[in-house]
């Protein structure tokens, strides 16, 4: 974790999303906190985290996405480099995707 992101008040929007506990719900929230273009840019790179733990190329993620490879090169580094996020959450939806 990054000690310059800590703060209270980070540790308190954390905290408030964890209360969501519906898609509808998220919804409401984000688009109040979030510009459209926010929103956009954040479902894209996780999209393509999940489309490069899928083991799929820079080309097809681009073309599938529109994300530019900058975009897909600095997801792919926070994959190998990062703290885990993306992986502890897809991890976790395979789960949970599998139990259905």
């Amino acid at each position: 974790m990054n000690d310059k992101l800590r703060s209270e008040s980070v540790d308190q929007l954390f905290k408030g999303i964890l209360e969501l506990q519906t898609v509808e719900e998220c919804y409401s929230f984000f688009e109040d906190l979030c510009t459209i273009g926010e929103l956009v840019s954040m479902s894209q790179r996780f999209e393509v985290a999940k489309m490069l733990k899928e083991g799929q190329t820079y080309l097809a993620i681009s073309a599938k996405t529109g994300a530019s490879t900058a975009t897909i090169s600095r997801v792919n580094r926070s994959l190998t480099y990062g703290n885990d996020g993306y992986d502890i959450v897809l991890a976790r939806m395979k789960d949970e995707n599998a139990a259905e």
